[in-house]
């Protein structure tokens, strides 16, 4: 079958290669992936700027929706047929304390697709029943590629985050995770939201508006301490959320949250910090990490793109074929789009 391989440790070191399809073992069930999501990781894996282990060669991709293709004789409740989507956890030890505490997504021994496990850039993709949540019947496949990275901001802004109704909230970055991130600060009722980003944003940032966002900055022409001084009460940001993928955002993070403010951290970022955090203490900060996501997360979404109180379209900015990947990954890594959608070749279930 065709995959999308990361196979090297340089820069552009991913190709589509002719792989061997994954083969069925007790336990799991084959998904033929419909529409898989472009992640900002992806890019970095591109580009080898990712900031976690891997393995190569590795198969790309991580936000799968798709169609069981076959199921193995001891696994129940799922169907050949069956229109699925697939948490990113795809192993994981069971047994530790986070895991018998629900809190898998932090497992010590978890392998994640598209890092380690092979991923979703392909044609078919190997997957314990575990990681398996149904797609409602008026969500597309293209609409339930976006479940995963919506759910790593509902875990983010919803369930590690404090966000009070009327709060002034700041996102860094209106990259895909940004852009979720906007959006839940909406729903969770945020007062006003400013959205920082740089020239490469341009498109994104105008975006950004039609999302929801009161102020956008372009931090390159903009002081933002200045913007958000000059809101509320002056003394800064309730909430700043790091969507960027760069350290050095948390140093500007740090200067626009007010005292005993929060700021949660989603984006990756491998250099070191070359800073101090003693605003951290002096504002008493609370700094929070938020890292993927659990069963009941993507749940959640899954409702919320259901009853429409949630827009993945609002975010698509281009579905390619497999064949096309790089165009779709350049699309994204200039900012001509926020989120681009891969559909994969077909498979009968």
């Amino acid at each position: 079958m065709k995959a999308i391989v990361k196979y090297g440790l340089e820069d552009g070191d991913v190709e589509l290669r002719d792989v061997p399809e994954p083969e069925l073992v007790p336990g799991t069930v084959l998904i033929a992936a419909r529409a898989v999501g472009v992640c900002g990781s992806d890019i970095h894996m591109w580009r080898n700027k990712q900031s976690w282990a891997t393995r190569q060669p590795v198969t790309l991709g991580h936000e799968t929706a798709g169609v069981i293709a076959a199921v193995a004789d001891d696994v129940e409740e799922w169907q050949v047929g069956d229109r699925v989507v697939c948490e990113t956890a795809a192993s994981i030890c069971g047994t530790c304390a986070l895991c018998r505490t629900g809190r898998y997504n932090l497992c010590p021994s978890r392998e994640g697709y598209g890092a380690v496990r092979d991923g979703a850039f392909g044609e078919l993709l190997l997957a314990e029943p575990r990681v398996l949540h149904r797609i409602p019947g008026n969500v597309s496949f293209e609409q339930a590629a976006m479940t995963e990275p919506f759910a790593v901001a509902y875990n983010a802004i919803v369930e590690r985050a404090p966000l009070s109704p009327g709060d002034l909230v700041v996102v860094q970055g209106i990259g895909a995770i940004g852009a979720l991130s906007l959006q839940m600060a909406r729903l969770r009722g945020a007062g006003l939201v400013v959205v920082l980003g740089t020239p490469l944003d341009k498109d994104r940032l105008q975006k950004a508006l039609e999302l929801g966002a009161d102020r956008i900055v372009d931090v390159t022409t903009e002081d933002a301490g200045e913007v958000i001084r000059s809101l509320g009460d002056g003394l800064g940001a309730d909430l700043v959320v790091d969507a960027t993928g760069v350290s050095i955002a948390l140093k500007q993070g740090l200067e626009l949250v007010r005292p005993f403010g929060s700021i949660v951290k989603i984006g990756w970022g491998p250099q070191p910090l070359g800073f101090s955090l003693d605003p951290l203490v002096a504002k008493a900060v609370t700094l929070y990490g938020s890292f993927s996501h659990t069963w009941t997360t993507w749940e959640r979404v899954l409702e919320l793109f259901s009853s429409r109180r949630l827009d993945p379209q609002s975010v698509l900015g281009g579905v390619y074929e497999l064949d096309d990947w790089e165009r779709a990954f350049e699309d994204m890594e200039s900012g001509r789009n926020i989120k681009s959608v891969m559909v994969m070749p077909g498979r009968s279930g």
